[in-house]
């Protein structure tokens, strides 16, 4: 099985396994953190803070989403910005200590996520390669699913034998190595122009292209 991205695939794909690999680390110890670290943390405050990050995160996707899809510009900023701020977040746990510190954080998370999922879908699916959408789609699953698995287990044991707050910091630094990720191909996003049915090429995609219609 011979599997090859394009340059803009493979780093969105290189992105998201660095940042959400990173996330991997505290999401299923995240509860445990709230009942043991947070004055008056209970069941619902672990309940509660997961709902508001989920609904916000989810009626604010469509909005983001719109405003994405002008050009790929705005998509990059939306990618880029919303994933700068995401991995800023754990840093703010390490800090809080009533439940409203965490409903606000996962809140401005929900908002991060909205923001940088609604330009990174809009900048992937544009770059697939015609042919093999599904086959990409799914590298990027496999990505987020084996990356954040087997961080679960690191994080776990991260939290035994140190503490929650490294723990934090390093899902913030693996988050902003994620982040750093998507800049070696912001240039090629943003002069991006679509060509042929809907999909984007590169300048020297589109060259090529050209070329070959003419000989």
């Amino acid at each position: 099985m011979n599997i090859h991205l394009n340059r803009i695939i493979k780093y969105l794909v290189l992105s998201d396994l660095i940042f959400y690999t990173g996330w991997g680390l505290i999401s299923p110890i995240f509860a445990i953190f709230i009942l043991q670290n947070i004055s008056g943390g209970t069941a619902l405050v672990v309940g509660l803070s997961s709902g508001i990050h989920l609904v916000t995160r989810s009626l604010l996707r469509i909005p983001f989403g719109v405003y994405a899809d002008k050009s790929q510009k705005y998509a990059f900023k939306f990618m880029f910005f919303g994933l700068f701020v995401s991995a800023l977040v754990p840093l703010g746990f390490i800090y809080s200590r009533a439940p409203m510190h965490i409903y606000l954080l996962q809140a401005l998370l929900g908002v991060m996520l909205a923001m940088s999922t609604a330009g990174w879908t809009s900048i992937y699916s544009r770059h697939l390669d015609k042919g093999k959408e599904s086959t990409e789609w799914g590298v990027d699953a496999v990505a987020v699913g084996i990356g954040p698995g087997i961080a679960g287990a690191v994080g776990g044991l991260a939290v035994t034998i140190f503490s929650f707050n490294l723990v934090f910091m390093a899902v913030s630094i693996i988050g902003l190595a994620g982040v750093v990720a998507l800049l070696f191909v912001r240039k090629d996003v943003i002069k991006s122009k679509p060509l042929v049915e809907g999909h984007l090429f590169l300048p020297r995609e589109a060259r090529q292209l050209k070329k070959a219609r003419f000989h």
